[in-house]
């Protein structure tokens, strides 16, 4: 299901925001799922003044054409989330439906029709997971799971140990095993290891294995949705020695302060 969603804030008050809203409606009326007009839609304008309460202004445009169902027929093609991104070219134009003989034509704006829907699904798929990647420090992974116009070079460029054969970034926070990587920074003067990753068996689902091996897109989504009623849950791990977050996706971060020796040279 897609749900196009178009976010705008502002210090100023209700006039800005409707503008903004405005704005937001032009946005998300440039993408049509399906047929025309029917592709569901959130706006959001947020006021955040210097004093007084944050004020949240929200549109809901409805409409029952945002869901991928693939139409029936012989030449259909079937969603297959473990193959190759694909990277099509379709040409950009919003069809408006014709009035008696009176054709029409298109608007400027993307729409995904019917016969995309199995590759809409995918790119959606892949890209999902190319994020779990990327938070998790997997640029090998992470470039696999996109194309070339979405940016697979620039993360063919950085590599983090634990996408290897040895995965030596792990960690075993309230009771689950995750992958991924480490960053130290400094948090107000006080040196903070923090830790993002992934659940291991979600990060070797992705990651493939090998050149050879395909990412397991799709038994990488089987697990998060079995597994979703565990998550998400906070907490102090004292054998990590700081507060571990794990969300929805089965992603992971984790802080805890570390002691650095400063050398004057």
């Amino acid at each position: 299901m897609i749900i196009p969603i178009a976010c705008k804030g502002n210090h100023s008050g209700a006039g800005v925001s409707h503008d903004q809203l405005a704005s937001c409606a032009a946005h998300v009326d440039g993408l049509h799922v399906g047929t025309w007009n029917q592709t569901p839609g959130l706006l959001f304008s947020t006021e955040l003044p210097l004093d007084g309460p944050v004020t949240v202004h929200a549109l809901h445009a409805r409409g029952d054409g945002s869901c991928l169902d693939l139409p029936t027929g012989a030449d259909v093609v079937d969603v297959d989330l473990d193959q190759v991104p694909r990277q099509e070219n379709h040409f950009p134009g919003i069809e408006r439906p014709t009035q008696g003989d009176q054709t029409f034509d298109p608007l400027p704006g993307c729409q995904v029709r019917a016969e995309h829907f199995a590759w809409f699904q995918e790119t959606l798929a892949h890209t999902d997971a190319a994020g779990l990647m990327a938070f998790a420090g997997s640029g090998r992974a992470t470039a696999r799971l996109l194309t070339k116009r979405q940016g697979s070079e620039f993360f063919k460029t950085f590599e983090h140990p634990s996408a290897g054969s040895v995965q030596d970034i792990a960690h075993t926070l309230l009771g689950d095993e995750f992958a991924g990587t480490d960053h130290i920074f400094r948090l107000n003067g006080t040196h903070v290891e923090a830790f993002s990753g992934v659940q291991k068996d979600f990060f070797e689902y992705l990651a493939g294995g090998g050149d050879a091996q395909s990412p397991q897109v799709s038994q990488w989504r089987k697990q998060t949705h079995n597994r979703r009623s565990s998550w998400p849950r906070t907490g102090w791990d004292s054998g990590w020695g700081g507060p571990v977050s794990v969300h929805q996706d089965g992603t992971v971060l984790a802080i805890r302060p570390v002691s650095v020796t400063k050398t004057n040279r």
